[in-house]
């Protein structure tokens, strides 16, 4: 019998704001999209969380035996993706800035992004389909709409119509906002001359003759607006009626909402069940922001090359790390709070290490089943990652207790100690340490310092040629080293 059978996951629906009993719509299978990444540049921190969070939910669905279907996209289209559907593309601006074709920057930094997610031990999902394989889907969607009378046509560009779908829907139900108060507090920008309404959106954006990106549509040479990829590709995959659609909390509008009115302008009626967004990731306190040169980078955490911490941590660590918070709160990244990380994950790898000492006893002193009942409770309960370690820790507690002969279990109780330990910790929390570890990467650190000392000797001696040599020959090996006033540095790709 499936295990999912026997356990009953409640989750918090952004749709109704409240936890709600999941019930796939297909019992034994679910359908769940994903927004994936704008392939422009270095896959951030904080969207490494929200994938992390996702992959959480994904392994924990597929532990209780459900069939799932992951669907995660890559926006590779080159549209705006500005909630005035004005601005630049930053594909393009990318592409321009390096001279660079737009689909080498888009392979480039998606490459950059499966690299870092497999770092951190994601699975990769069911589909992961692009914007650019799926124009045609996205204009077969805006002719239904148009014909439904909800966009309109504007100079070979195409809009979503709010205020007349708002007569028979509520735009505004994902985020709670209302239609009279958003149209109240816009103020009327530059370049929207063109829309019925400010609120409204782009479904097709006619190409100025300097955008790079464009296809051939029934009413211009142009692009998708942002929104309509992920209609597209999610109903495509999962049909027009699916369980889960999940993202960052910043997703939510316009991005959201625009894909529910977009649905419903579609076929008339709701895509979605279960609406799930997670948290934003901060840096020392502050939002991180590349401006501000509060940020930092995965590969960044994994090398030890960086200005924030103290020293390198390995990419389970770090997954570790952002797991002990809830995925609905937000996390604050911190050197401190690293390494508190670090030392309960070496605890919690330590005492799985350790259950081979153990020895089983004719009777158990300890209530295994209720404790192992409790790790599936915490996961049921929107998947509060936080509380189930801490059950772990209770259970790394009662192997402690057995190593000491103070407490005693049968074999059978090992044996399920044991199994759900290595359940929860490896398949659930995808904490298996795949990776380069900490002794390992301070060794790497200190080979490619003492190298770096060895570069700047011959230089100094003028021997150019060993100097050349040297950064060359780490070239090669992936490890990039960048002279500036302060000193030699290094990062590795």
């Amino acid at each position: 019998m499936p295990l999912y059978k026997n356990q009953t996951i409640k989750l918090y629906n952004s749709l109704s704001g409240e936890k709600e009993v999941f019930r796939p719509i297909h019992e034994g299978n679910v359908g769940m999209y994903v927004c994936g990444p704008t392939v422009y540049n270095l896959v951030h921190l904080g969207n490494c969380r929200t994938f992390i969070s996702f992959d959480l939910i994904f392994r924990y669905l597929k532990h209780l035996d459900y069939k799932v279907r992951y669907v995660r996209n890559i926006t590779d289209v080159g549209h705006i993706v500005d909630d005035e559907d004005e601005g630049e593309d930053k594909i393009g601006k990318k592409a321009r800035l390096e001279q660079l074709e737009p689909m080498e920057v888009v392979q480039r930094y998606t490459v950059d992004f499966h690299q870092i997610l497999e770092l951190f031990n994601n699975l990769p999902p069911s589909i992961e389909p692009t914007a650019t394989g799926h124009i045609i889907e996205q204009i077969e969607i805006i002719k239904k709409i148009i014909d439904n009378g909800l966009a309109y046509v504007v100079n070979g560009s195409v809009y979503f119509d709010v205020l007349k779908y708002n007569e028979t829907h509520h735009y505004g139900i994902l985020s709670g906002r209302n239609i009279d108060d958003m149209l109240a507090n816009t103020r009327e920008l530059a370049g929207q001359s063109e829309k019925k309404n400010p609120q409204d959106f782009a479904l097709w954006k006619k190409a100025e003759p300097e955008h790079i990106m464009r296809w051939p549509s029934p009413w211009s040479d142009g692009f998708p607006g942002w929104h309509l990829e992920c209609t597209a590709m999610s109903t495509k995959y999962l049909g027009n009626h699916f369980d889960i659609h999940g993202g960052g909390m910043d997703l939510k509008f316009p991005h959201h909402e625009c894909e529910i009115a977009q649905n419903e302008a579609c076929t008339g009626h709701t895509p979605v069940n279960y609406w799930m967004h997670a948290n934003m990731l901060t840096l020392n306190g502050k939002k991180m922001s590349k401006s501000t040169g509060n940020n930092i980078l995965p590969r960044e955490i994994f090398t030890g090359n960086n200005a924030a911490l103290s020293k390198a941590f390995s990419p389970a660590v770090a997954r570790f790390f952002m797991l002990q918070a809830h995925y609905r709160s937000i996390l604050d990244f911190s050197n401190d709070a690293i390494l508190a990380a670090e030392k309960g994950f070496n605890r919690l790898m330590e005492a799985l290490e350790s259950t081979a000492e153990i020895n089983p006893a004719k009777t158990s002193t300890l209530n295994i089943e209720t404790w192992k009942q409790s790790c599936y409770d915490a996961m049921n309960d929107d998947f509060n990652s936080p509380i189930l370690i801490a059950n772990l820790f209770e259970g790394v507690r009662y192997i402690n207790l057995l190593k000491e002969s103070k407490e005693t279990l049968t074999a059978e109780d090992l044996k399920t100690i044991e199994k759900t330990m290595n359940a929860f910790v490896f398949d659930v929390l995808g904490l298996a340490d795949k990776n380069i570890s900490n002794d390992q990467t301070e060794k790497l650190e200190g080979i490619v310092n003492m190298l770096i000392t060895m570069r700047n000797e011959a230089r100094a001696n003028k021997d150019f040629a060993l100097s050349d040599q040297i950064r060359d020959q780490l070239i090669t090996l992936g490890i990039q080293l960048k002279d500036g006033k302060d000193g030699t540095t290094f990062s590795v790709n």
